[in-house]
């Protein structure tokens, strides 16, 4: 067995890491520290891939490939956690816009644990077969996954014999959440626009109001979950944008909408997008609008599907080695990591690693009380998203190094 990873190194690395976020495709500076450091340890390193992905290979011979992903991106968010590791960085975001950039989702702790794997693995000489690691970019709807293998993913490199990853969440750091089935969301992102009149703000009925429009319509779009799903089956949707105008005292003449639905079935999913568009030229059409509205789809995640077989056998060595692991349910996120493993027609395991204090779950006792805690956390996307170093580098570290070699033999 090779020595254990180098947590204060690597806690130095994460924290790095967070105070230097990137937004997707644009993940120059990591890309770069990921390549520096798996040379080091004597990968096969390609940079560029997909953009700015980079794909690490380490053969030992014939035997299985096991393929271990984390995603290098970091999201449009002011952060407001007050760590002394805190982002200050701002970015030129894909529309030309001046945005903050933070690290709210976690991604610099799955780089970091990736790296710590590849360290351990790199030193353990008792396993046999290739190691393929997948650092990806723009996981953030900007189809970093699907990216890669239009650029020859699977051409350029082995094709691997299943799909292992993690996402931290604010779960009880060393606690591992795996799920069999659908696991995570399906999502769509939508870009509305809405067309009006413009005029004076004094002179309302000389004009066709977007915002009055978009107003309406922000509404009216939760009535399909709530009267077009039915109550068993689970839909999400989200209006997480919303522009229009300049100034008070002008009305103006279009408002833009940016729309997000989650689903885990296809049929609820084509029931609730149609039901989009129906609903949305409804309401441009009772305002009076001059032309129809534009509803454009910006992207696609399919459903994560993970393995049961594959989950079981991991649920015992991580339970066995690692931490306690738990099925944590579906949950309504979404994630592209499905489609390394659907290109390839192989198994997908992607389990969550717990990021919160687990002081904060001292003494609970019941599962409806530590679901309480966990709901009351910062989110993933949350200005306030940070989770604790140790032991979450620790545990993840673990849990990739584990599930490779239980593959890798």
């Amino acid at each position: 067995m090779a020595d254990g990873p180098d947590l204060e190194e690597l806690a130095a690395l994460y924290r790095d890491l967070h105070a230097h976020p990137e937004l997707g495709f644009a993940e120059h500076r990591t890309a770069g520290i990921v390549a520096e450091r798996l040379r080091a340890l004597g990968y096969q390193v390609t940079t560029g891939v997909g953009g700015t992905g980079v794909v690490g290979v380490l053969s030992r011979g014939s035997g299985p490939v096991a393929l271990l992903r984390a995603d290098m991106d970091g999201l449009p968010v002011r952060e407001q956690t007050g760590l002394p590791y805190a982002s200050t960085v701002r970015a030129t975001s894909s529309d030309g816009a001046d945005v903050p950039v933070m690290h709210a989702c976690g991604h610099d702790m799955h780089v970091t644990c990736l790296l710590g794997a590849a360290a351990e693995l790199a030193a353990d000489e008792a396993w046999q077969g290739t190691l393929l690691l997948v650092f990806q970019p723009a996981e953030e709807g900007r189809g970093g996954a699907q990216a890669m293998l239009d650029d020859g993913l699977y051409e350029r490199f082995p094709v691997p014999g299943i799909v292992l990853g993690q996402h931290v969440m604010p779960l009880p750091a060393g606690v591992l959440g795996l799920h069999a089935g659908a696991a995570m969301a399906g999502a769509d992102g939508l870009r509305v626009v809405l067309h009006g009149k413009g005029g004076h703000g004094s002179r309302p009925e000389t004009t066709v109001d977007p915002v009055l429009m978009a107003a309406a319509l922000v509404l009216r779009l939760q009535g399909i979950v709530s009267r077009e799903v039915a109550a068993r089956e689970t839909v999400v949707l989200t209006v997480g944008s919303l522009h229009a105008g300049t100034a008070s005292n002008i009305i103006a003449d279009q408002a833009e909408l940016l729309v997000s639905l989650r689903h885990f079935d296809d049929d609820v999913r084509a029931t609730a997008r149609a039901a989009i568009d129906r609903v949305v030229r409804a309401e441009a059409l009772a305002s009076g609008a001059p032309k129809d509205p534009e509803i454009e789809a910006t992207e696609t995640f399919p459903v994560l599907v993970n393995d049961p077989a594959a989950c079981a056998r991991l649920t015992e060595v991580f339970n066995a080695g690692v931490g306690l692991t738990l099925d944590p349910g579906p949950v309504t996120g979404s994630e592209d990591v499905g489609l390394l493993a659907t290109a390839a027609g192989v198994p997908c395991a992607y389990w969550f690693l717990g990021g919160a204090d687990p002081a904060l779950f001292a003494g609970v006792t019941s599962v409806e009380a530590a679901r309480g805690i966990v709901d009351s956390l910062p989110s993933n996307h949350s200005p306030l998203f940070a989770p604790v170093v140790e032991p979450t580098i620790r545990t993840g570290v673990a849990a990739l190094a584990t599930a490779a070699r239980t593959w890798l033999g």
